[in-house]
């Protein structure tokens, strides 16, 4: 005999053998047994949730001949004939592969035909949804009144797309994702009739991978035992499925409550180095960082945890407070990893801005007042690169004696009058060539060759992301893409770390000012070459 995959093979045969769906299978039988079956059912919900399956045992119970109200018997020639897809009377349609009009006529007119053997002509059409507005139009009166001899199963995964007349016509059932402990107790059936010993936390790690879907937790168990024969170990499941454990997540997430930015991100790497689904690591932090959520609010009491693991996460718990917590889950819950999956930055930056102290985002707002008038630079645009270079810092340096505040504030005052600001002796701007040119050619180099284990630092993540723009007077302007970038960069401990790496790299002391520009500035950019003005220092 051919063999044959787990979840055809141990498909259930009967309504009760249905795992996790009793609210349909109780009123199933409850309408078979007092004989008020409908004429019309519709099946909605996740794959693998058991909706054809439950088609095809309601199927064999409307038909038995042995029984007919009930529990199909299996043993009859009907039964066996519907098992195994040999039966004229049940015809299943796959409305995803004929989803066209001329399809849903030629079933209304096989329809009237009366059936060769079984009581009813059963139709179970899968994937409903898929067909298009004319054929769902022209299935509509054939659903409102069928002949008596035939019965309608409909069975969808995205029940919304379906038409409202379609819906009103039909007893509509939704099926519900499987629990982990009924996935895992299925699994064990499975393995005890397989001849297969799996280790609990295999079969949990399974459940949990599956996201509610029985048919894809029996496939990912065929996986292991094809792969790694008759005894499955936890480690074999985490190695088929890419996932470090919850040992390196939870791992991470102390290092996060701690406020260990350094430890968080060698973890981080370590975890990147070994190969493994930064993806999938990320939804285990987030998992974690969840059940600290809900362990610390005290709403873990529903949650199916062993008394090790609940230890665990009130030890961590009780050392953090909860606006950590949540801060923590809003960092990592706003990442967006389909795009790069093998980029670290955008879990490194998670991991810097969840673990930066709360004392240094109050300290944002004055320093951030300071390097504003470093974006004001209309001169930047009119006059010859040397002199805007030296007008590229004056306006801070104005600042701060005040001596000329009409001056600094207003734009054309700063492209009238020139003259004034030339005499001053400590304008020694910075060559706009070779130093900033030097930075560009070895930025990479200089934060990865920082001396002193800078270069796993916070800081040196954030400068991975900019791009030196231009140096004048030893003030380096960094150039961000993202808002963000920007903003953590500004935070004092941030600053002056990236201000000791560029300064470590140029030999002498240097500051550090950054802006943001979008990337997709190559408009405004041709807008300047023909002659535009920037206004005040905004490129827009």
């Amino acid at each position: 005999m051919a063999s044959q995959v787990f979840y055809r093979k141990w498909r259930p045969q009967l309504l009760s053998e249905v795992v996790g769906q009793e609210h349909v299978t109780k009123t199933l039988l409850n309408a078979l047994a007092s004989e008020r079956v409908s004429h019309a059912y519709l099946f909605c919900g996740p794959r693998g949730t058991g909706k054809t399956t439950t088609a095809r045992a309601l199927a064999k119970a409307i038909n038995c001949l042995t029984n007919g109200k009930g529990e199909p018997c299996n043993t009859c020639d009907m039964c066996m004939g519907i098992a195994e897809g040999r039966a004229l009377d049940v015809i299943e349609v796959d409305a995803a592969s004929n989803t066209g009009v001329e399809d849903i006529r030629n079933l209304r007119e096989k329809v009237n035909y009366a059936p060769n053997q079984a009581r009813k002509k059963v139709y179970i059409i899968d994937e409903v949804h898929m067909l298009s507005t004319s054929a769902s139009n022209a299935l509509l009166k054939t659903l409102e009144e069928p002949p008596p001899h035939v019965i309608f199963i409909l069975a969808t995964t995205e029940v919304h797309k379906l038409l409202p007349t379609i819906l009103s016509r039909c007893q509509r059932f939704d099926f519900h994702r499987h629990t982990q402990a009924n996935t895992v107790t299925e699994l064990s059936r499975v393995c005890e009739g397989e001849g297969i010993t799996a280790e609990p936390g295999a079969l949990k790690l399974i459940a949990r991978a599956a996201t509610g879907s029985m048919r894809d937790a029996l496939n990912l168990l065929q996986q292991l035992v094809t792969f790694y024969g008759d005894d499955i170990k936890l480690h074999h499941a985490q190695a088929l499925l890419g996932i470090s454990g919850d040992q390196r997540s939870r791992e991470l997430v102390d290092h996060i409550i701690d406020k260990d930015t350094a430890a968080g991100i060698n973890t981080l790497n370590g975890v990147n180095n070994d190969g493994l689904d930064l993806r999938q690591f990320h939804r285990e932090v987030m998992e974690f960082l969840r059940l600290l959520l809900l362990v610390k609010t005290g709403s873990s009491t529903s949650l199916e945890l062993t008394a090790d693991d609940v230890k665990e996460l009130k030890e961590l718990a009780d050392k953090a407070t909860l606006p950590q917590i949540i801060k923590a889950v809003k960092r990592f819950g706003q990442l967006e990893l389909n795009l790069d999956n093998y980029s670290t930055l955008p879990l490194e930056l998670a991991i810097v801005d969840a673990t930066m102290p709360d004392a240094d985002v109050k300290e944002e707002p004055v320093h951030k007042a300071q390097p504003e008038p470093v974006s004001k630079k209309p001169p930047v645009v009119k006059a010859a690169p040397p002199t805007a270079e030296q007008k590229t810092v004056r306006p801070e340096e104005k600042k701060t004696p005040q001596t000329q505040p009409p001056t600094a504030s207003k734009a054309p005052a700063a492209e009238t009058q020139p003259p004034p600001q030339t005499p001053k002796a400590d304008d020694t701007p910075l060559t706009a060539g070779s130093p900033i040119e030097q930075l560009q050619g070895q930025w990479s180099k200089m934060i990865n060759e920082a001396p002193d284990g800078m270069s796993k630092t916070p800081a040196a993540a954030l400068l991975r992301s900019a791009r030196p723009k231009e140096i004048a007077n030893d003030v380096l302007v960094l150039s961000f893409k993202y808002p963000m970038h920007k903003e953590n960069m500004e935070k004092l401990e941030n600053q002056k770390m990236a201000e000791k790496i560029v300064s470590s790299f140029m030999g002498r002391s240097c500051k550090v000012r950054c802006v943001y520009e979008h990337e997709n500035n190559h408009l405004v950019k041709a807008a300047l070459k023909m002659g535009a003005r920037v206004i005040d220092g905004e490129e827009t």
